[in-house]
């Protein structure tokens, strides 16, 4: 195929090709041209012009296909384009003379189509530069068509409407003959040829005016005759001409001067007359009524109004949304009048009336939904409420009129119904549709929603009754607070007209539907609300038989109320559940006799009220099954089930009782029949076994005599087809914009489809997927698909010989009736037989022996080869069940033989599709069947049929079943891939396009194929890369094809192409397909576009959004609507107006998620962009007002952003590329907001820091930071967060809390100490305020506290009086906490109350918890500020300020909120009781929860719980655990339970609690809660609850009176430590762990305090007796065992060695053996592992104390072990000569432990001494073992030596071999070459030469003294060069001014004489001063003070000296006296220096 890559065509090659070969390669070819011609210069084309036109004509005469031609036709174009035109002329003659040919043989057609197709793609290119040659052209093409077939005339009118694109005006003298033909072609047979004259004339009207003037209502005729028998692709393409006319002719203005006198402007009125006849009168003419149309039996055709009303749709858009806006209520009217009265034919039959509705209510919809924006469309309402007004005057007036003329004007009334049924189903959808947006339109009282709807509920019409109650559903889903409010209204209207048959019927349909609306209202209704209408419901049953007149609606209502309050699920029901059964019991015959008994009295009034009523209570109890699922336990199944046998019984007598009692009870015979079978289907079949035999004659019965002759297999048959193969049956069946419409042309003419009307009942159901409101079918039709569905079930059931007689009874009762009739009973017995099937498959059941296999073939046999297409696709599917069911491959494989011999001896076309079909299906349920040989007979078969040139739908079907057989092959079709593609790609490029199903079935086939393909299409192998060319070639053919589905067809093939393949698949192109194509009309091809963008997306977002903003710009074609928009705001910005506009679900979500795709991975690099588009949305209609005025005031503060940038975007509203969006596009804008956050978190620190981002911004304009744009962050949060609508608001406050969270650290440049976010304060002050107002929904409320608390909370406002704003916000809602419950209005579910408060407590918990913490850190601060500079202690005074006030302003409430804080807790810790002690719950519920509500209450205690814990403990701990109220027994809280009563009854508490009891209580509750929770956090919990758990802890130990309880208990102890242990293991969190580590060492200081206190009392008690007798205290007693599981000790080492084996696995003695830690490589710990070791290592050195004696030996030998492990690990050097960190916390242990009491308590002295022994050793051979890596940090070691050497008894350390071996670690180290470890080796020496024993020290000082003297001697040559080696010298020169002062007198005298000349030595004489160095300076000025001070104090030792040394002597006097003025200087300087070196010791001193 490479070789086909040239620019002229390569003729050796293709001449070497076979057939089909050169058709792929001539159509490679032409496409490469077409990419290759626009790109090629003009001089290369004109060179090879000549031989490029020969080689393209050479093709026309080829015979080309269709694909080929046009492509041909193009390139011809662009070639004289852009090369020369001389020789167009010849071309032009060249096509006409093929063209006049009279050559009419089938092969030569091709080439005459070629020509068609050529001159159309010529004149379009080239247009008037053809001069005038084109009216001979036009000429001929026309005189062809007169005996062209359809192909011709198809291409032939494609071909006029490029020409007439192309000449444009200068076309008018065709006008006339091309509107003759192509209103000829409109008309015709084919549907192809319809569809391309459609367009043809819509090209013709751009100019030509006689079409929207003068001819206009002769185009209308013609446009209704059209649609005539039309198909779907018909429909749409007249429907567009007709609209777009239509529209035209209302807007022109020019008019012709020659027709000026007889052609006035159309008005509004005249073209909806015109409309209007065609939707009322059909096509039948306006003057030319026929007779039937007189005698009034002729119905407008279904066709002709469905297309009249796509029409409608088309012209209202066309002229746009503000058209409509203006002229809406002149629409309305015209629309409302098509099924008003004065039109009776058009709504004669309630067939028509319905089929009329949808109409109206479709282009309602479609206008209104679609068209115009939020303000509009809440316009839109009002007027329809005056229409509803108008008529509720004209029913008012009638029904109150008693005169003689009653009778007529009840006429009138029923005519208004349809009009009211459509306005109100509209008025529904809108308010539906604008959600809380339309608040302001209930609550304006001069329209009056409500009280419109609510008074046509008494209409005397139902379906305006059921209309009106879905209306006030709708408003109640929309506006959840008017849910309570119009159940109470409607209740009491009930109660009050319970004598009117209208109120009671009307007003329970309104409430069922309210009711039907809670599931769909989160916040629910309250709970009580159930009770009453529990009771309504009994009062109307027990009641209906007072008033004969009224009985049956009574009864209806009853049971529909209590149906409808099963939806609220079981929380409610659980409660009404005994007297629902009660009314179920009673209301059956209990016996078969009373059953005779009742067939005998009664007339059929009475039958008919008792049929509604036991139909009623079948379908209660089928909603409580189906609704309340948990109830079902086996106790009220068996309550259940003792009425069924009766219901079953009345059901077999139904048919005598109807004869009996004549026919007037047929319907309610039906509808009984109907609620009975559908009980059956949801109940578990076991449980009414017994009356399988009678239920099955029914049914079978209702299957084959059915009622009715209506044909439903559309009902029946789609659900048991698979969804892929319904594709094969045309657009009706799939989903399109207009199925709601369409779907009435499926049906027969005898059924219109479902409305509300035919069951009442479905008011309160779920609505399926598409429809606005439920759509129930006619009785007779619901029985039937209820039937099938219960004989599903039934016959899976039942024993396998009564299978075989059912079976044969069926096939009996179609072999007998004949004809249509035989059709029905032969489809009903299919749909029921294949249910049974699928129920087999799904419980595994066997069909049973070898006759009912026979029967069943011979059943579904007779239906494969059915006329009903959609039959034949059902039986298959029904053929390969069987075959999955018997799962036998004998039995299969016999299936398969059948289908190939039928298929090889059948020639119809029913029978051979059917049979191909079957094939593919059988491979759908058992996989690949295995065999190769058999898959070789299918492919072979299958080629044969689908090359049937004779029948497009053979080769459809078997293309489609070829598709299923690739897909399903497997591995297998490996063998099959080339042959398939090759027969795909000749019949894509030979089939003609007018062939839409084969062209949909190969595109089926080629998915199929790539999918098979899979990854190997990578490849790069010879055959691989054919395979790729072949697949991309098919492609393209396909996405030229001028069907839309099968345009899809090709996007999702490319779509499956780049996954595999992403290489090869040019995404430029792909891009621009997918652009062109995202308006399309057809749903399908819209899916397919984003759901294809939504895969590009996720790997190259970025390429594709660059490429459609640059196709847009390139393209000089006429732009779309869409092309514009990209063009402005990008690809993004498309979409985003797209998910706008788009209704269809799936699609909304797709796009979603494209844009959440792109958003994550371009949002950073684009992030202007992306926030410009977010903020467009939500400005586009936004309220200004507010936005500015806040703005403004708030620059006059700050001054920071100018004025104009507020004022901005109010001012262009004109350029708004977003009119008016959705709230829900909304919402999801500012979720976008919320995830650029959150990307731009994780992309670098720059984004919230403004310092940084101004920097790089500068350094580079085209970085952009989100700190940059804080101010569109807030405004745009505000603005949401201030909407109408409340999932907006919601939305908006999470962007709020996002922004505060994020930003609330950012400091501000300008204004040191201030942060950035300080000057939006007024910003968040109102978006919040307004969620406090009183009628703002909960949930806002509640979003509210959460942003209140995390503002103030933030720390971003340190002025307390600007804080009150927000502060005030939280008072006021505490407020309304402490008014209780029943202040509370009892709008919503009491669970919402529970929400709210709760989120009020957690609010203000919040707030104290972080003004408690920032006085702690203050007071932290202020012991710390004596190190502070000026300008923190500034900052400091003002972290005072704001820390001190924060809690001021919680201290006021904090009485208040600790009680309430303890109440919700007691609440939660009973709340999360397991479910065996529900029993010892209060009956009445808690404090903030009822009874009722527990289950959703649940939820709020767990969102909020740990906070308000830590809140409180850290309340009691601030109070001490002291503070009881003096009034705790009678609290001042109106509550029903105090915080106090702990669940006690009233009569059983005590008259007060002593304050240790309720203290005591309390200590409880907290340490109850924290261990359930911490026991077993879900793995979902979230991080801040833990946290807050363990700091909540913290608090409660951090106070004594807690610590003493947990100390005194220590199960208590070992328990909480057990579960710390467990938190430990199961949480990888560094902030976790360090917080559990600190509440086990709070506990462990608890047990310390214990036993020092025991220990205390017991020697105050024993101060006389003798010291021996003294208990041993502490753990381990006198044996020192410790106890697993009971030993506080164990459970405390358990925990730490869990901590430090898992930051140094070293440690684990385990591992160390193993080869693998051998190498002794030292980790570096993280920061969080350091602190970790470090806490775990203070708590180890803190075990001890709490043992005895005894037990302190057992543990000793392991905390050493792990001490002495981490410093061994961890000493290694660092860079800045710093300690480690956790070599300082080990020897912090090390001191502690050293110096433990127990080392010298009797009992434990000598063992403890060992121990340590052994220690030092082991510290001593850490220095031996050298590793190459890392070096041992020598500082580490001698301190840990010192520390053993001071800080333990003398004996450990005196022994003569270890003292040796330490002496020598000092020896070596003084010898060391870097100074600053000689410099701590002389700190060291100096502590331990002041060791006050002497046994320690001596032997240090004889050993060192002398090296020490000896080093600083050698210092007078080598005078130091850096401060470090002169800090080793003063250390040295420290360490021997200490030893002088501890020597004995006599030795004194010969320390000083060393130490003077070594002093003396280092002064320099003036001279030398002034050239000295720094360093030698500082020695100077050191010895020079040394001298000074030892003089004086040795003075006799001194002067001795100097007198035998005269040159000493000199050398002081000179120092003296030159320096005395400097010293003194010096000498106050030096005094505040070794600060500096004194702060390092404090940090590191543990000696």
């Amino acid at each position: 195929m490479e070789l086909a890559h040239s620019l002229l065509l390569n003729e050796e090659e293709y001449n070497q090709l076979g057939g089909y070969q050169k058709s792929e390669f001539i159509f490679e070819w032409l496409r490469f041209l077409e990419k290759l011609l626009p790109v090629t210069s003009r001089a290369d084309i004109r060179e090879n012009q000549k031989k490029l036109v020969e080689q393209l004509t050479t093709l026309l005469n080829s015979a080309p296909g269709p694909p080929t031609r046009r492509l041909v036709a193009k390139n011809l174009a662009v070639l004289y384009s852009t090369g020369d035109t001389f020789s167009v002329y010849q071309t032009i003659e060249k096509c006409n003379e093929l063209i006049r040919s009279k050559d009419d043989s089938p092969s030569y057609l091709p080439t005459k189509l070629a020509a068609v197709v050529c001159l159309g793609y010529l004149y379009k290119k080239l247009g008037r530069i053809l001069g005038n040659s084109f009216t001979d052209t036009v000429g001929n093409v026309l005189k062809a068509m007169k005996n062209a077939e359809s192909q011709g005339r198809y291409e032939i009118m494609l071909s006029l409407q490029n020409i007439l694109k192309g000449l444009g005006a200068a076309a008018i003298p065709c006008h006339r003959d091309i509107y003759k033909a192509a209103r000829s072609c409109l008309t015709d047979r084919s549907m192809a040829v319809r569809c391309a004259a459609a367009k043809c004339l819509l090209e013709l009207q751009n100019e030509a005016v006689f079409m929207w003037s003068t001819d206009l209502d002769s185009v209308v005729t013609l446009c209704f005759k059209s649609f005539e028998g039309s198909n779907y692709d018909v429909r749409l393409a007249v429907s567009k001409l007709l609209g777009t006319i239509l529209a035209r002719a209302l807007t022109s203005k020019q008019t012709p001067a020659s027709t000026k006198h007889n052609f006035c402007r159309i008005s509004l009125e005249g073209v909806m007359e015109l409309l209007g006849t065609g939707f009322l009168r059909g096509s039948s003419g306006f003057l030319r009524a026929s007779g039937d149309m007189l005698k009034g039996t002729s119905s407008v055709s279904r066709d002709v109004r469905v297309g009249v009303t796509q029409a409608y749709v088309v012209f209202a858009s066309t002229l746009g949304g503000q058209w409509l806006e203006r002229n809406f209520s002149a629409f309305l009217s015209h629309i409302l009048d098509l099924v008003s009265q004065s039109h009776p034919k058009a709504i004669q039959s309630q067939v028509d009336a319905i089929g009329c509705r949808r109409c109206v209510s479709f282009i309602l919809r479609a206008t209104v939904g679609g068209l115009l924006g939020e303000k509009a469309q809440i316009a839109a309402a009002k007027e329809i409420c005056q229409a509803i007004w108008k008529l509720k005057k004209v029913v008012d007036a009638a029904m109150s009129d008693s005169n003689l003329e009653t009778r007529i004007m009840t006429a009138d009334v029923t005519a208004s119904q349809h009009v009211l049924v459509c306005a109100l189903q509209e008025l529904g959808s809108l308010i539906h549709g604008l959600g809380t947006t339309a608040a302001p339109l209930l609550q304006d009282s001069s329209t009056g929603v409500l009280e419109a709807v609510i008074s046509v509920i008494l209409h005397p019409s139902i379906s305006v009754r059921l209309t009106a109650a879905w209306c006030l559903r709708c408003i109640a889903v929309a506006l959840p607070s008017y849910v309570s409010l119009l159940l109470d209204r409607c209740i009491e209207r009930l109660s009050a007209l319970k004598s009117s048959p209208e109120a009671v019927s009307g007003y329970s349909f309104a409430v069922a539907a309210l009711l039907g609306a809670v599931k769909h209202c989160p916040l629910g209704i309250p709970h009580g609300k159930g009770k009453v209408i529990m009771t309504v419901a009994e009062d109307l049953l027990c009641s209906a038989s007072q008033n004969s007149r009224i009985s049956v609606q009574r009864t209806q209502a009853g049971w529909l109320l209590i149906a409808a309050l099963m939806t609220l699920g079981p929380a409610v029901v659980q409660h009404h559940l005994p007297r629902m059964l009660l009314l179920w019991k009673c209301v059956f015959p209990l016996s078969p006799k009373d059953l005779e008994t009742e067939k005998t009295r009664g007339d059929s009034f009475t039958w008919q009220v008792t049929l509604e009523g036991r139909a009623g209570a079948l379908c209660a109890i089928k909603s409580f099954v189906s609704h309340c699922a948990g109830l079902l336990t086996d106790e009220v199944i068996q309550r259940l089930l003792p009425p069924l046998p009766s219901a079953v019984d009345l059901l077999t007598q139904l048919s005598s009782i109807c004869k009996s009692y004549g026919n007037s009870l047929k319907t309610s015979s039906t509808v009984y029949r109907h609620k009975l079978y559908e009980l059956l289907a949801v109940l578990p079949p076991k449980t009414y076994e017994g009356s399988f035999c009678a239920v099955l004659k029914e049914l079978v019965a209702d299957l084959t005599i059915p009622d009715s002759q209506i044909d439903a297999s559309t009902f029946l048959l789609p659900p048991l087809c698979h969804e892929d193969d319904l594709l094969l049956l045309g657009p009706l069946l799939q989903e399109t914009d207009h199925g709601v419409i369409e779907e009435q042309l499926l049906l027969g003419n005898s059924v219109a489809g479902g409305s509300l009307e035919y069951d009442p009942y479905s008011i309160y159901e779920k609505v399926a997927k598409r429809d606005s409101i439920p759509k129930p079918l006619p009785p007779v039709l619901s029985v039937v698909s209820a039937a099938t569905r219960l004989f599903g079930v039934i016959f899976s059931h039942i024993a396998e010989t009564h299978r075989l007689q059912v079976l044969e009874q069926l096939l009996n009762s179609i072999k007998q009736t004949k004809g249509s009739r035989q059709q029905i009973v032969q489809l009903n017995v299919v749909s029921a037989f294949s249910t049974s099937l699928k129920h087999l498959a799904n419980c595994k059941g066997s069909l049973g022996p070898e006759e009912v296999k026979r029967s069943a073939l011979t059943l579904v046999m007779g239906a494969l080869e059915s006329n009903n297409p959609l039959l034949r696709c059902a039986a298959a599917e029904c053929w390969a069940r069987l075959a999955q069911v018997v799962s036998d491959s004998a039995f299969t494989a016999g299936l398969a033989q059948v289908n190939f011999d039928k298929l090889k001896s059948a020639r119809d076309v029913v029978s051979r599709t059917g049979h191909s079909l079957a094939l593919g299906c059988l491979y759908r349920y058992l996989g690949g069947i295995g065999s190769t040989q058999h898959l070789n007979a299918c492919v072979g078969i299958l080629y044969t049929l689908s090359q049937d040139s004779t029948s497009p739908d053979v080769q459809a079907w078997a293309l489609h079943s070829l598709s299923l057989i690739v897909d399903l092959a497997g591995p297998l079709y490996h063998v099959h891939v080339e042959p398939t593609l090759s027969l795909i790609l000749m019949l894509l490029l030979t089939v003609p396009p007018t062939y839409t199903e084969v062209h949909q079935s190969l595109g089926r086939c080629l998915n199929a194929l790539i999918t098979t393909l899979g990854p190997e299409l990578q490849g790069s192998s010879a055959t691989v890369s054919a395979l790729r060319t072949s697949c991309l070639l098919g492609c393209a053919v396909m996405q030229d094809n001028p069907d839309c589905l099968v345009q899809a067809q090709a996007i999702s093939c490319l779509q499956q192409l780049h996954m595999f393949a992403p290489r090869h698949v040019n995404l430029s192109s792909l891009v621009s397909c997918l652009c062109v194509n995202l308006c399309s009309s057809y749903l399908l091809l819209r899916r397919a576009v984003v759901a294809c963008l939504r895969q590009l997306v996720q790997r190259e977002a970025a390429e594709v959004s660059e490429y459609a903003v640059a196709l847009v710009k390139e393209s000089r074609e006429d732009f779309t609507p869409v092309d514009i928009n990209i063009r402005e705001i990008g690809l993004e910005g498309a979409l985003l107006g797209l998910l706008d506009k788009e209704l269809d679900q799936r699609l909304c979500q797709d796009i979603k998620e494209t844009l959440s795709h792109m958003l994550t991975s371009m949002a950073v690099e684009k992030l202007s962009f992306w926030l410009k588009l977010c903020k467009d949305v939500l400005a586009a209609s936004a309220d200004f007002n507010t936005v500015a005025s806040v703005d403004t005031t708030q620059e006059e503060e700050t001054a920071k952003v100018d004025d104009a940038s507020i004022l901005t975007s109010e001012s262009d509203d004109r350029f708004h590329p977003f009119s008016n969006p959705r709230w829900s596009t909304r919402v999801f804008a500012a979720e976008c907001v919320c995830k650029i956050i959150n990307q731009c978190e994780n992309a670098g620190s720059a984004h919230f820091d403004i310092t940084l981002a101004q920097e790089r911004k500068q350094r580079d304009s085209r970085d952009d930071f989100l700190v940059l744009h804080l101010a569109d962050l807030i405004r745009m949060a505000f603005m949401a967060a201030t909407d109408h609508s409340d999932q907006l608001r919601l939305s908006g406050l999470q962007t709020l809390l996002i922004v505060v969270r994020k930003f609330a650290a950012v400091p501000e440049p300008e204004f040191p100490g201030h942060v950035i976010l300080e000057q939006y304060q007024a910003n968040v002050g109102a978006a919040l305020r307004p969620a406090f107002a009183p009628e703002t929904p909960p949930d806002v409320t509640a979003k509210a506290c959460q942003v209140c608390s995390a503002w103030i909370a933030s720390g971003v406002v340190s002025d307390l009086n600007d804080l009150r704003r927000v502060h005030q916000l939280l008072v006021s809602s505490l407020v309304k906490v402490q008014a209780g419950k029943e202040a509370q209005g009892q709008q919503y579910n009491e669970s919402t109350s529970t929400m709210e408060i709760l989120a009020v407590l957690k609010a203000w918990a919040e707030v104290y918890i972080v003004a408690v913490e920032k006085q702690k850190n203050q007071s932290d601060a202020h012991n710390h500020s004596l190190k502070t500079t000026k300008s923190a202690e500034e900052s400091y005074r003002d972290v005072t300020s704001s820390a001190s006030g924060l809690l001021d302003l919680v201290q006021a409430d904090l009485g208040t909120l600790s009680k309430l804080w303890l109440a919700a807790l007691q609440d939660f810790a009973l709340l999360i009781l397991p479910s065996e002690y529900a029993s010892q719950l209060p009956a009445e519920g808690g404090t903030f929860y009822t009874a009722e509500t527990i289950e959703n209450a649940r939820l709020h205690y767990y969102n909020s719980w740990a906070l308000i814990l830590y809140a409180t403990a850290l309340w009691l701990t601030t109070t001490g655990f002291i503070v009881v109220d003096p009034d705790e027994g009678v609290t001042n809280l109106s509550r029903p339970v105090t915080p106090t009563t702990m669940c006690q009854d009233s009569s059983t508490r005590p008259s007060v609690k002593s304050p240790e009891d309720v203290n005591t209580d309390r200590f409880h509750l907290i340490l109850g809660i924290s261990v359930e929770f911490l026991c077993s956090p879900r793995s979902d919990a979230a991080m801040e609850n833990i946290i807050a758990c363990l700091r909540a802890l913290q608090a409660l130990f951090d106070v004594p009176w807690p610590r003493s309880k947990i100390g005194g208990d220590q199960e208590l102890g070992v328990e909480l430590l057990n579960v710390l242990h467990r938190l430990i293991l199961t949480r990888e969190s560094p902030d976790i762990q360090l917080a559990a580590l600190e509440v086990v060492r709070l506990i462990v200081f608890a047990a310390q305090e214990h036993v020092k206190e025991k220990r205390r009392s017991a020697e105050v008690d024993d101060g006389a007796a003798e010291k021996e007798t003294l208990p041993e205290f502490g753990e381990g007693k006198d044996t020192g065992g410790l106890v697993p599981g009971k030993s506080l000790v164990f459970a405390t080492l358990e925990l730490c060695v869990c901590i430090l084996v898992r930051q140094l696995p070293q440690l684990n003695p385990k591992l160390t053996c193993s080869p693998a830690v051998q190498s002794g490589k030292h980790l570096l710990l993280s920061e969080d592992g350091i602190r970790l070791v470090s806490a775990a290592l203070v708590i180890l050195s803190d075990v001890p104390a709490i043992c005895s004696p005894e037990g302190s030996v057992s543990v000793l030998p392991t905390i050493l072990y792990l001490i002495i492990g981490v410093l061994k690990e961890t000493a290694v050097k660092l860079q800045d000569d710093q300690l480690p960190l956790t070599v300082a916390a080990s020897l912090q242990a090390l001191k502690g432990l050293l110096s433990s009491p127990m080392a010298r308590a009797e009992k434990s002295r000598t063992a403890w001494s060992d121990l340590l022994r052994s220690a030092l050793v082991t510290v001593l051979d850490c220095w031996d073992q050298v590793d190459g890596l890392q070096q041992r940090d020598e500082v580490s070691l001698l301190t840990a030596i010192t520390v053993f050497i001071l800080s333990s008894s003398p004996e450990v350390t005196t022994i003569e071999c270890l003292q040796k071996r330490c002496i020598e670690k000092f020896k070596i180290t003084l010898d060391s070459k870097d100074p600053f470890v000689q410099y701590k080796c002389y700190q060291l020496l100096h502590s331990i030469f002041q060791h006050p024993n002497k046994s320690v020290s001596y032997p240090y000082i004889h050993s060192l003294a002398p090296s020490i003297v000896r080093k600083l001697q050698e210092t007078e040559k080598a005078k130091p060069e850096n401060a470090a080696e002169l800090q080793v010298i003063q250390e040295g020169i420290k360490a021997l001014t200490a030893l002088t002062a501890t020597a004995e007198e006599e030795h004194r005298a010969h320390l000083v004489a060393c130490l003077l000349p070594i002093l003396i030595s280092f002064l320099l004489d003036e001279n030398a001063l002034g050239s000295a160095t720094n360093t030698t300076k500082n020695l100077h000025d050191f010895a020079l003070q040394n001298l000074m001070q030892i003089g004086p104090q040795y003075s006799s030792v001194f002067k001795k000296l100097m007198s035998s040394s005269p040159t000493m002597k000199a050398r002081l006097e000179s120092a003296v006296k030159g320096n005395q003025e400097n010293i003194k200087v010096k000498t106050a300087k030096h005094a505040k220096n070794p600060g500096k070196s004194s702060s390092i010791q404090l940090k590191t001193n543990f000696l």
